[in-house]
């Protein structure tokens, strides 16, 4: 299986640290070594990186690392191939374009039989699933809503669509629009919000360590999304299965209509 790694912020950030402790996972502390990609949002560009090559062992991957890209919205997967050969179109994250946005996709599972949904406007570049079930999503988007939704409807719309693409199989998610932050879990996911007052880290995967409060001011906040907790002793919450979570500006966000859906959520009201 696949690993994802997201991040909501309120102010840009790097997530250096955390890449740092996933690319281990692609080839040298894991066996998912089929390619890796990351996503940056920047307003309202979409920075992408690709590489067939496993991510421990990517120059790509060291780029990445060491040169500190801030975004308040990252998507990111190394892969575990199980549909599709390896090669660079089939490396998440996928993005396309509705609406004036850059809609970012990452997927972790198998969903048999997703492939015999048809497709009209938004069509696959490679030949995973998962790239078939992004344009599935995007299609379904575009035929309800024939302009930009209000956040509450679009929200809800996609926790409907998630929770059809879930009946097929495994379908762990991250979802970005460049505002909103989705995330679903089917087996395995969790998330950690880092806010004042901060402390040090240490990476589960490689001997780093990293002193929060000497890298941030106190009004950040940061939350880091992964399939595996990426650190120890930190405060990591495991999402239950069929559980669906928004994150906007590191904060999650309530969404009216998906209560009951999943495990439910106690955050705040929508902005």
């Amino acid at each position: 299986m696949c690993e994802l790694l997201g991040m909501s912020a309120n102010v840009p950030t790097d997530i250096c640290f955390s890449f740092t402790g996933l690319m281990q996972r692609g080839g040298r502390t894991g066996p998912h070594r089929d390619g890796w990609g990351i996503a940056f949002y920047e307003g309202r560009g979409c920075r992408t990186f690709h590489d067939p090559r496993p991510s421990a062992e990517s120059e790509v991957a060291r780029f990445i690392h060491s040169y500190p890209l801030k975004s308040c919205i990252v998507v990111s997967h190394i892969r575990q191939a199980t549909h599709g050969r390896v090669c660079l179109e089939n490396t998440h994250p996928f993005t396309r374009e509705l609406w004036g946005r850059h809609w970012c996709f990452a997927h972790n599972g198998k969903l048999p039989g997703v492939k015999l949904r048809p497709l009209r406007r938004f069509r696959p570049v490679g030949t995973t699933d998962s790239e078939h079930a992004f344009c599935w999503m995007l299609d379904r988007l575009a035929d309800r809503f024939d302009r930009p939704p209000a956040t509450r409807a679009l929200r809800v719309e996609i926790a409907r669509l998630a929770r059809d693409l879930a009946t097929l199989g495994t379908f762990n998610l991250l979802l970005s629009d460049a505002r909103d932050l989705y995330c679903h879990c089917s087996t395995t996911l969790c998330w950690l919000t880092r806010r004042a007052p901060f402390g040090v880290a240490h990476l589960i995967d490689t001997d780093l360590a990293i002193d929060f409060k000497q890298e941030t001011t106190p009004d950040d906040v940061v939350t880091i999304i992964a399939t595996r907790p990426l650190t120890p002793g930190e405060a990591w919450h495991h999402m239950a299965p069929g559980e669906l979570r928004i994150f906007r500006l590191g904060e999650a966000v309530e969404s009216a209509g998906i209560r009951g859906y999943g495990a439910p959520d106690h955050a705040g009201g929508l902005p």
